[in-house]
């Protein structure tokens, strides 16, 4: 089989966001042998708020943005979600985006990476939850960022993103973990491909 690829998606989309700085931190410091990673930043995407007259289990996608959506999120063995918290929860635009698509999620491994003044932790756990509707296996790592510990220049209004040191190494943690279980999920992708067919 060839390697695995694996999606770091940027879920938010607001200008000043801090998600993108985080998202290259996880592209730069995400490493396993055998293993492709790219950034994929919602930002770039311009989904509209769901536009779509089919449900996506249809998997009958409409418009131009839908499609090209699709198109690259089916590309990934796994994914490792990059999210801020917004009111107890994961931005917009990135539910917009799951919500986009269904097939393409199915039967692959997730990592979450939140930050927010709590860590993203509210976030993280109802992203757990929409994963499991879409039939993904989020791992138990969970990466998480403090708005005061991790960043700094939030006052003056020029944030920059200093992670802990020990931050790396629990992403490698998790980094592991999704690539055991997107290996593992493959598998599965694989035999249902050849039932079907």
């Amino acid at each position: 089989m060839s390697d695995l690829k694996i999606g770091i998606i940027v879920g938010s989309t607001r200008p000043g966001r801090l998600g993108r700085m985080v998202g290259d931190w996880v592209e730069a410091n995400a490493a396993a042998e055998g293993v492709e990673f790219e950034l994929v930043d919602l930002h770039d995407y311009k989904l509209p708020l769901l536009e779509e007259a089919y449900p996506a289990g249809a998997g009958n996608y409409q418009g131009d943005a839908a499609n090209a959506w699709a198109s690259k999120i089916g590309e990934f063995d796994g994914y490792l979600f990059v999210t801020g918290e917004y009111n107890h929860s994961i931005p917009g635009a990135l539910k917009n985006a799951l919500d986009y698509v269904n097939a393409e999620w199915n039967n692959k491994a997730a990592g979450i990476v939140s930050y927010g003044s709590m860590g993203g932790v509210r976030a993280g756990e109802h992203l757990r939850q929409v994963l499991g509707e879409l039939q993904m296996a989020d791992v138990r790592q969970h990466v998480m960022f403090s708005l005061f510990t991790d960043f700094s220049g939030m006052a003056e209004g020029a944030p920059s993103f200093t992670p802990a040191e020990n931050k790396a190494e629990e992403l490698q943690t998790q980094v592991s973990q999704v690539v055991a279980w997107a290996n593992a999920l493959r598998s599965v992708r694989v035999s249902q491909e050849t039932i079907a067919a």
